[in-house]
């Protein structure tokens, strides 16, 4: 048991680095979240993991540089997966050089490569994605409030609805769902494959141990793929 909580505490600290970094680079445009849409963005998602405020706070000054430890830049790094999927792998550094390094190295150990800038991102759109319970909600709740805001795309994914919304009128329709008193399990901006890409049960578990890797480094964000991994095949892998 004790090894558990040891992961999920690690696992929630990084959710909180995580949280903290967005905050630090968005509030490099300016430290006042009603004019910097990014950082209401990444406050809102950072509230969403009960990031405590303090924790908030001290974020946005290192971003605007009244304190220090703002030194920190975001780097996307394009490659391939297990099967060729494509991958994106969005870090927030202080030492570029590190980072690269780690992160060609991981890919390699994880059965894929690094590839050149631009090499896959013509295949992702960035795009508002918004989740909330399907315990809490029925369709019709949702498909109402949804068209209200302004978002058009109700989908059903297994265990939660999602809302897509293009990148523009992400917070728009965020903030047309809190005061509309809904629930969000999370709102965040992500890179949504325009297509996908099939993948077999080997490519699966080789696939979900290279996001792993990845996650798992301290520098990486987010790492989106194009993998379309079937409900069936998730199910074998949960056994």
């Amino acid at each position: 048991m004790g090894h558990r909580k040891g992961r999920q505490d690690a696992k929630r600290g990084k959710e909180f680095t995580k949280a903290a970094k967005e905050i630090i680079i968005a509030a490099k445009n300016g430290g006042d979240p009603a004019s910097n849409s990014r950082l209401r963005a990444a406050i809102a998602a950072a509230k969403s993991i009960n990031l405590p405020k303090d924790k908030i706070e001290a974020a946005i000054r290192k971003g605007t540089g009244q304190d220090a430890g703002g030194d920190i830049i975001e780097i996307n790094y394009e490659g391939y997966g297990p099967g060729g999927v494509a991958v994106i792998v969005e870090t927030a550094t202080d030492n570029r050089n590190r980072t690269v390094a780690e992160i060609r190295h991981l890919m390699s150990k994880g059965g894929g490569s690094m590839g050149e800038n631009g090499c896959v991102s013509w295949k992702f759109e960035r795009k508002g994605v918004i989740q909330f319970s399907k315990e809490k909600y029925t369709e019709d709740q949702l498909m109402e409030a949804a068209l209200e805001a302004g978002a058009d795309d109700l989908r059903d994914e297994g265990d939660v609805w999602e809302i897509q919304t293009a990148m523009a009128d992400f917070n728009a329709v965020r903030e047309a769902f809190e005061a509309a008193g809904l629930e969000m399990i999370s709102a965040e901006l992500n890179q949504v494959p325009q297509t996908t890409m099939e993948v077999d049960l080997e490519t699966a578990r080789k696939l979900l141990r290279f996001i792993e890797l990845l996650e798992d480094n301290d520098d990486v964000q987010n790492v989106y793929s194009d993998a379309d991994i079937s409900d069936e095949i998730m199910a074998q892998l949960e056994d």
